[in-house]
């Protein structure tokens, strides 16, 4: 089993995950957006640092890789189509690659939108995906450097993954996400429930993370660009899907 460490980091709500395989020690972090703060964090735990997962090559992702790499020897584990555009690379991974951490075995999934060559890491026996900003809680990621088809053909490839994994994303923007959400389905009993959830956490001042597959089924709009309600709730029934997911990312780009 993994153990697992999170905290939110930063202004732009950075979410830093560790996980540590008890069997073997072996720990990894999921991107880097500050190496003082992850260094600090090992330090606390007692815990080294042998891999870093990066999910796609913003700074926001990878700006404490050369510093974490330097200070505790890291492997740095990265999308392939973005090795160039990352510090210090190791290993360059495509779809249907595997990681180890210790005895966990990760997959890699391509899941391109947010950059062109964004990855996922999915462990089936441990119930885990690490999701980068491909998908947050109640929301996805703005599209970069692809058409917003190819997000929805990411998203899908999310959703079809069991509905019982943890999904932990890059950033803990749930409550935003989900004032957005409600705009389009105010009658959606359990999108009404998740924002109850959300504003208990927060208002004990604990993140939102991580979510389910099966809760973002039920809740986040981008995975809902095929479902008749939501698709007639936006002016849009019987539209294609692609097409749907594409204007409601467009109305979550300028709602604020």
């Amino acid at each position: 089993m993994l153990a697992i460490d999170q905290s939110i980091f930063g202004s732009d709500d950075n979410f830093i995950v560790l996980v540590r395989d008890d069997a073997t020690g072996q720990t990894a972090a999921i991107d880097a957006v500050d190496g003082h703060a992850i260094a600090e964090r090992l330090r606390q735990l007692g815990w080294g640092l042998d891999l870093i997962l990066v999910t796609h090559h913003h700074r926001d992702h990878t700006a404490g890789i050369a510093m974490l790499k330097g200070e505790f020897g890291a492997t740095v584990v990265a999308p392939a189509a973005e090795a160039g555009r990352i510090p210090a690379v190791d290993r360059g991974v495509h779809e249907g690659d595997t990681v180890n951490v210790g005895r966990a075995i990760f997959e890699v999934i391509a899941t391109p939108g947010h950059t062109a060559g964004h990855v996922a890491y999915w462990s089936a026996e441990e119930k885990l995906a690490f999701v980068g900003d491909t998908l947050f809680s109640l929301g996805c990621g703005r599209v970069f450097e692809t058409p917003l088809e190819t997000m929805w053909t990411s998203l899908l490839k999310l959703r079809a993954l069991p509905r019982d994994t943890a999904v932990y994303c890059g950033h803990d923007y749930t409550a935003a996400n989900g004032r957005f959400a409600l705009t389009l389905e105010p009658s959606n009993l359990d999108l009404e429930a998740r924002m109850a959830e959300v504003a208990r956490l927060r208002a004990d001042g604990r993140p939102t993370l991580p979510t389910t597959i099966g809760a973002e089924q039920a809740t986040n709009p981008f995975f809902r660009a095929d479902k008749p309600r939501l698709r007639r709730a936006i002016g849009m029934a019987g539209g294609d899907p692609a097409a749907v997911f594409a204007e409601i990312r467009r109305r979550k780009d300028s709602f604020s």
